[in-house]
């Protein structure tokens, strides 16, 4: 895959879970096990979708960049972004928090931090 392939679908995966956590975030949580029992953690899920839209910009606006030093900047960055993912996923799976289709969390962020360092290491 090139560059724009990559983060088009960097993109779309992180654009379609901001916007589900901010609309639809009682439907989706508990596809993963996980509650919205009060406002707060209604707040906190939408609040999260504030960086995962982030993400999705970036990776949106930037879907054109050359092979090169900046690129490879952004390729470790996402590679860090979503190596953290699996850490903080696999210690809510590990801990019983996400139980359900939660197990898919983890696989994702390997998923994604696995195309990132690919695509890191062609720049």
């Amino acid at each position: 895959m090139n560059n724009s392939q990559i983060l088009t679908l960097h993109a779309v995966i992180y654009a379609l879970f901001a916007l589900a956590l901010f609309f639809i975030p009682t439907q989706m949580w508990p596809i993963y096990g996980v509650e919205i029992n009060d406002q707060y953690a209604l707040f906190l899920s939408q609040h999260t979708s504030i960086f995962l839209a982030g993400i999705a910009t970036i990776c949106f606006l930037l879907r054109d960049i050359d092979k090169g030093a900046l690129a490879k900047k952004l390729f470790i960055a996402l590679f860090l972004t979503n190596l953290i993912g699996v850490f903080i996923t696999l210690k809510a799976a590990f801990t019983g928090i996400l139980v359900g289709l939660g197990w898919s969390d983890p696989l994702f962020f390997v998923f994604m931090s696995f195309l990132s360092f690919r695509q890191m290491i062609k720049q």
